[in-house]
C-alpha cells in the first residue's frame, strides 16, 4: 500500500512509502497527483530523517527502564548507575523487557538508529525486532546520554530506494527541534510502518 507522509513545515519534502521502502520524494502536490490512490498521513512540523542515538549500551544496556506497574518500588523514570546494574544481578530477565521499554522510549524521541557496542543477546535481540538501525558511533559524542532533549544526530537525507524510516517534529524548523529537543516528536516511521505516534 502506497502511503504519502507530508508535514505543514516541510511539504516540499513530503514522502511516498511503498511497504518498506521511500518510493519518492518531493512536493506533496505532486507526489498526490501522480498517486491519488495513495493514503495520505498529515503531520505538524518538519519531516526529518529521524535520529541517531549514540548511547545504546548505556540507555538499553546499563539503565533500568521500570514497567508502570512497578512504580511503587522504582518510580517511573529511568534508572542508571550500580541500583541498575543491581536490578539486572538480581534478576536477569528484566534485561530484556527493560530494554524493549527503553527502546518505546526512544520511538517517541525520533530514535530511528542506535550507535555503540551491544553485548546483551535480549537487548540485540530487542533492538532488531524493533526495527532500528545499527550505526556507528560519531567519533565526537554529544554530551552525557539522554533520551530527551539531547542527543540530536539527525541521519542522512532519504532517497528514494532507501528505507523508509524517519521522524517528524512539531516544531517551526531544525532550530526550533535543537532548540526545543526530541519531546517535540510526533511520529517515528520504521521499515514504512507507523511505530510511534504523539498527541
Amino acid at each position: 500500500m502506497l502511503t504519502i507522509h507530508t508535514a505543514e513545515r516541510s511539504p516540499g519534502t513530503s514522502v511516498l512509502v511503498d511497504g518498506a521502502a521511500v518510493s519518492a520524494i518531493g512536493p506533496y502536490e505532486e507526489l498526490a497527483a501522480a498517486h491519488p490512490d495513495a493514503k495520505v498521513r498529515r503531520w505538524p512540523g518538519v519531516m526529518t530523517p529521524g535520529l541517531l542515538n549514540p548511547y545504546g549500551p548505556e540507555l538499553l544496556e546499563a539503565t533500568y527502564h521500570p514497567d508502570p506497574r512497578e512504580a511503587d518500588g522504582f518510580g517511573t523514570e529511568p534508572i542508571g548507575g550500580e541500583r541498575a546494574l543491581r536490578i539486572f544481578r538480581a534478576d536477569p530477565a528484566r534485561l530484556g523487557a527493560s530494554a524493549r521499554r527503553g527502546i518505546q522510549r526512544m520511538l517517541a524521541h525520533g530514535t530511528v538508529a542506535v550507535a555503540g557496542e551491544l553485548r546483551s543477546r535480549p537487548v540485540v535481540d530487542a533492538v532488531r525486532r524493533a526495527g532500528l538501525a545499527v550505526g556507528r558511533r560519531p567519533d565526537r559524542l554529544p554530551g552525557p546520554a539522554a533520551l530527551s532533549p539531547a542527543p540530536l544526530i539527525l541521519l542522512p537525507a532519504l532517497a528514494p530506494g532507501g528505507p523508509a524510516r524517519f521522524a517528524v517534529f512539531d516544531v517551526a524548523d531544525r532550530a526550533e527541534l535543537v532548540r526545543l529537543g526530541a519531546g517535540t516528536c510526533v511520529a517515528t516511521v520504521i521499515g514504512g510502518r507507523l511505530v510511534y505516534r504523539g498527541r
